[in-house]
């Protein structure tokens, strides 16, 4: 919750967790935090300091279960606050990691004889908001090559990651004078509009593949990657014709980000907001002087290949295909999407669109996944807390019968705080991506199967509205009105085809090691 919230509001998410099990519960979240880079504060407790080595209940001492050294390798900053002076100090470090040039966990440990005390602060004596304006622009070296690049070379495409949030509007208006294709990658999935005439689909996991065709024509000089750690999932599998060679150009924010693009021509060191501002404005850049190629204004069709979506009307089992895109044109515009682990991700990067000429631009973006630590049951949680810091759009999120199974009932959390979460559950009685993936690589069938189970009933049980869809009738004739008029979260429960092989074709090419 505390990283939904954070990506959704762009500010700290904050969790607070006992010591003993409530840290370690904490655990996985946090890892996930740390290796999507989401700025998050995490704040345990701990028995007091006089009975350190005691044996006191749920012990987290270093002389206990030692919560500093289970989240030493998953946190910006770690540290026990062991004298009521230091607490604002330590705050405040803890703040600044979280918030720093690689964002993520920073994790405060505070014994409670120290949570009992009297700081003697009344009010904050240090400038933390000051702290954490964040001025890093490219350097002028690196703007002069870049500059130099853009006035010798001619034909350009933009590869956005989830990195450049703030911004889009900029890389799309660079891409526009150049007449340039746009793709993104999963991470980036919903920061372009998907019916803009220059973009071409997403490249990775699940990707499109007019959006590999693109990054792999050899007329193209250089490929510009925009706000991507460059991981498995956005490189289709460290994919080296396509992306992964001598014509990209990798612009980012996070330097370590780099040792991932070494055979790159050039990598710019830089908010990619800065950059593309002083691309845009800058009087030597030879972009600044460029006007549109073309009139970009009206957004027209997808111009990707997406493979075709339709259904028998003599084969009722619904087909997450069709599911995907009925969502998107049943759902507002403006609706929040966070895909889970599993087939859940892959269905959704590739078939989950808004409404045709709907689209609004929005900083945050209307879809996120868990591109690096893709823990099964993440979109449950983040999506209660993107509901919590945004009252207004509706929050989907889709996942699977195995991550509900996990962390389903958190739905009575949702519940209790009267949050508009719509829950969509891909149910097809097995853990998915694990039964497609082993057919798919040759693989021993094995522990993938699971019961069948009516999440619907089980939502009722609990006081959520829960809807059933075992027909593609029923999911054509369902109203986004009805799910949207609860006043808490809805439990849609759905029936999908299990046989309806998920586009997963990278990540099979990685298990078998090719």
């Amino acid at each position: 919750m505390a990283q939904g919230y954070a990506v959704e509001s762009g500010r700290l998410g904050v969790c607070a967790a006992t010591s003993g099990p409530g840290a370690t519960n904490a655990v996985t979240a946090v890892a996930s935090a740390y290796q999507d880079e989401i700025p998050m504060l995490i704040i345990t407790g701990q028995s007091s300091q006089e009975r350190f080595g005691d044996a006191p209940l749920q012990d987290s001492s270093c002389q206990g279960i030692n919560t500093l050294g289970i989240f030493s390798h998953i946190t910006r900053y770690n540290s026990m606050v062991t004298d009521i002076s230091q607490l604002e100090r330590k705050l405040a470090q803890a703040v600044m990691a979280a918030c720093g040039p690689i964002p993520g966990p920073a994790h405060l440990t505070i014994p409670v004889n120290l949570l009992r005390a009297d700081s003697g602060v009344s009010s904050p004596s240090i400038d933390l908001p000051t702290l954490l304006e964040r001025r890093i622009g490219a350097s002028h070296k690196m703007l002069d090559l870049l500059y130099r690049v853009f006035a010798e070379e001619r034909r350009f495409a933009f590869v956005i990651g989830g990195g450049c949030r703030d911004a889009v509007a900029d890389i799309v208006e660079v891409a526009e004078r150049l007449g340039a294709p746009i793709v993104t990658t999963p991470g980036g999935k919903g920061l372009v509009d998907p019916y803009h005439p220059l973009y071409r689909g997403v490249f990775g996991f699940a990707g499109h593949d007019r959006a590999r065709e693109v990054l792999s024509d050899p007329e193209l000089d250089r490929v510009i990657v925009v706000g991507s750690m460059l991981g498995e999932w956005d490189t289709a599998g460290w994919d080296t014709e396509a992306l992964l060679n001598e014509r990209m150009i990798h612009i980012d924010a996070v330097e370590s980000h780099f040792s991932r693009s070494l055979m790159a021509s050039l990598h710019v060191h830089g908010r990619p907001r800065s950059v593309f501002q002083n691309l845009l404005v800058d009087p030597n850049s030879p972009i600044s002087s460029m006007k549109p190629t073309q009139d970009y204004g009206a957004a027209g069709e997808l111009h990707f290949c997406t493979r075709p979506v339709s259904h028998d009307s003599n084969d009722q089992r619904i087909k997450p295909q069709l599911l995907m895109q009925q969502l998107g044109e049943k759902m507002p515009a403006h609706t929040r999407y966070f895909a889970d682990a599993g087939n859940s991700t892959a269905w959704s990067i590739h078939y989950l669109h808004p409404r045709h000429g709907e689209y609004e631009a929005l900083s945050t973006g209307w879809f996120r996944t868990s591109t690096q630590f893709a823990s099964m049951g993440w979109a449950i949680g983040t999506a209660m807390g993107a509901a919590m810091a945004e009252e207004e759009a509706p929050v989907v999120c889709i996942t699977g019968d195995g991550s509900w199974l996990m962390n389903g009932q958190e739905l009575t959390v949702a519940i209790e705080e009267q949050r508009k979460v719509i829950f969509v559950v891909l149910n097809d009685n097995s853990l998915g991506m694990v039964k497609h993936g082993q057919r798919m690589a040759g693989a021993e069938p094995i522990a993938f199967e699971l019961p069948s189970v009516n999440f619907a009933a089980i939502a009722e049980a609990m006081g959520a509205q829960g809807v059933r869809l075992e027909s593609v009738e029923q999911l054509l004739n369902l109203s986004a009105e009805s799910l949207l008029d609860s006043r808490g979260p809805v439990v849609l429960d759905v029936c999908i085809d299990p046989e309806e092989v998920p586009p997963m074709g990278s990540r099979v090419k990685v298990l078998n090691g090719s």
